[in-house]
């Protein structure tokens, strides 16, 4: 396991643990990469997403604080391991309630706590902000960190279009309209950490909307 060094500015620091594993849903199961981000210093973190395997991010988090593990949604690849995480770090688990219904698919038994639409998360001294993106499934959300000028965009935007409509719970028309009205809203220089693969940032995939749109995916 390596953690990687994505940001390190004003007293934030952002890591990353890739992790793999299967995503599965509609009957269907797909072999699938996640990144795992950690938002935080020397002493606080927050983690982003819950993916495949628990002690990789356990050993990332190295005796840190854990203030909260934010799931971007609710499919099982980004909420594998969430309550073990919640149990073995002593944090909270935060799931936008639009996707209890992906969440009780995985993990039947066991509640999470709220996220909400501009909720405020504290890490490192700073604040992360909740956007609610529906789409790629109904509770997703998207995590911006406005001083430092980065947003975690889940499984909502990648570089080269919006994530998945094809599945139950997802919806085209609505993630196309999460992206336009909350996303490209964001400053232009605004880097974009995604839930797989490379980031990107608002400026590289704003001009492509119109694209997007016209081919459906």
């Amino acid at each position: 396991m390596s953690v990687e060094t994505l940001v390190n500015a004003g007293g934030v620091r952002i890591e990353r643990v890739v992790t793999s594993g299967v995503f599965a849903l509609d009957g269907g199961t797909w072999e699938v990469e996640n990144n795992i981000y950690l938002i935080g210093d020397d002493t606080d973190v927050v983690v982003i997403d819950a993916a495949h395997t628990a002690a990789p991010i356990i050993e990332a988090v190295a005796g840190r604080h854990v203030n909260a593990v934010i799931c971007t949604h609710g499919h099982n690849d980004h909420v594998t391991v969430a309550p073990e995480l919640g149990h073995e770090l002593h944090a909270p688990i935060l799931l936008h309630p639009g996707d209890d219904v992906l969440w009780k698919q995985t993990h039947p038994d066991t509640a999470h706590w709220t996220l909400d639409d501009s909720q405020r998360i504290a890490a490192a001294g700073t604040d992360i902000e909740v956007i609610h993106t529906p789409g790629h499934s109904p509770g997703s959300v998207c995590l911006y960190l406005p001083e430092v000028g980065v947003m975690f965009s889940g499984d909502t935007l990648f570089s080269g279009g919006p994530g998945a409509t094809g599945r139950s719970y997802s919806d085209f028309p609505t993630i196309i309209g999460s992206i336009r009205d909350r996303l490209f809203a964001l400053p232009e220089e605004t880097t974009v950490l995604t839930g797989h693969g490379d980031g990107t940032t608002i400026a590289a995939e704003a001009p492509y909307l119109a694209d997007w749109i016209s081919r459906g995916y």
